[in-house]
């Protein structure tokens, strides 16, 4: 099903990646959950290889590559690592607001500098009362001459503790609505921004998904991102277009890596005198392993493959993600029932796929909230599809454009 949307330069790429992540990313994953430690010179990296910037024109330096192009290299960075996946999946969501709603002064100072790797981009929106509700957002930003100042707090923001420059949503009007939302871009170095301490979590170690402190941060008025009124909407099509197909390509890499650890356990391991691949209720369990990931990555793939060719695709992108985080977390309870006893071991790989599989639930919506989305969609209750408003095919003359 995936050659059905594979160019030789997919698949040159996935092998570049991989390659890398065998031999940069692994040797470096047990110091990662020992510690929990950021590996920024492991991101600065892969940022430097135009990673982050798939997605970006070449006009910008970037790849120009695409979404399909974006999948492949979270997943198989994932596959290794998914601390690693998801720390170059949430820079190429920060990119997300400049390219769609950066002015071109925006988009020529920041776009070059995200694409050679000297720029990690984040997006904050996330509040610790307000969680998925954005309209319910508390933190503000003041209209002070040519300054906007900014105070609140933001919450589980992806490389929160080595972005360089974040775009931060806020509200700029008291009146309830749509329109009471606007967004800014903030250099990390700016005063008045600060970090909360980086606390460790269940799973994705080595990634930061901290908070920021603005108290009085003031922002010149040209750091605005679009139009005063336009912070909703920049949440909103960075989480649809980036957001979900990210995530679902943290799961893919994850599920990959689960379903192999634990075929390769059953090969290596006997029972009764013979390999644990042999028992009938075994190969059950892995039949439906494989089941899954084959469906998650047909769903996955067709999802941004529409988004390369232009086509409207908001449920299929929603879709995705509600199937590919429940698919990896089903399998994941199913490799730990395979490895038994010795799943619960550290020094295990499977240990860790289980713990990883849990963190891509709730970013960019948990299943609920994609299930929601596909019922407004059912009903016909959806006031745009963020996919035709940024719409944005691959030139057919594109390496990347598939026939």
């Amino acid at each position: 099903m995936s050659n059905l949307y594979m160019t030789p330069q997919h698949k040159q790429l996935r092998q570049a990646v991989r390659a890398f992540a065998e031999s940069e990313v692994a040797p470096q994953v047990a110091e990662m959950e020992s510690s929990g430690t950021v590996e920024r010179e492991l991101a600065s990296v892969m940022a430097q290889r135009g990673w982050i910037g798939a997605t970006i024109d070449p006009m910008y330096g970037g790849m120009g590559a695409g979404h399909l192009a974006k999948t492949l290299i979270v997943e198989e960075l994932s596959r290794v690592s998914g601390a690693v996946g998801a720390m170059v999946q949430a820079s190429q969501l920060g990119a997300a607001k400049i390219i769609h709603f950066g002015n071109d002064e925006q988009k020529k100072m920041w776009l070059p500098r995200i694409a050679d790797g000297s720029c990690l981009p984040t997006i904050a929106v996330t509040e610790p009362e307000s969680g998925s509700h954005v309209l319910g957002m508390q933190a503000t930003a003041r209209r002070r001459g040519n300054e906007y100042i900014l105070n609140g707090r933001k919450c589980y923001i992806g490389n929160s503790h080595i972005g360089d420059l974040h775009g931060i949503v806020v509200r700029t009007s008291k009146k309830a609505g749509p329109k009471s939302l606007s967004a800014f871009l903030v250099e990390s170095d700016r005063p008045g921004l600060s970090l909360g301490e980086h606390r460790p979590s269940m799973g994705l170690r080595g990634f930061s998904f901290g908070e920021l402190i603005l108290e009085d941060c003031r922002v010149p008025a040209e750091n605005l991102l679009g139009d005063l009124g336009d912070g909703l909407s920049v949440a909103y099509s960075s989480s649809v277009l980036y957001g979900r197909p990210n995530l679902t390509a943290v799961a893919l890499g994850i599920h990959q890596a689960l379903v192999e650890e634990t075929v390769g356990y059953t090969q290596k391991r006997t029972l009764y005198g013979r390999p644990l691949s042999e028992l009938p209720t075994i190969r059950e369990k892995l039949g439906v392993m494989t089941s899954r990931l084959t469906t998650a990555q047909s769903v996955a793939y067709e999802a941004v493959a529409c988004l390369d060719r232009g086509l409207p695709c908001d449920d299929h992108l929603i879709n995705a993600k509600l199937v590919n985080v429940e698919s990896v977390r089903d399998s994941a309870r199913a490799a730990m029932d395979v490895h038994g006893a010795a799943g619960l071991m550290t020094s295990r790989p499977v240990e860790r796929l289980f713990r990883d599989a849990e963190h891509t639930c709730a970013p960019a919506g948990t299943g609920d909230i994609q299930i929601l989305r596909l019922g407004q969609t059912a009903l016909g209750d959806t006031p745009g599809l963020w996919s035709a408003r940024f719409r944005t095919p691959l030139p057919r003359t594109s390496i990347w454009a598939a026939a």
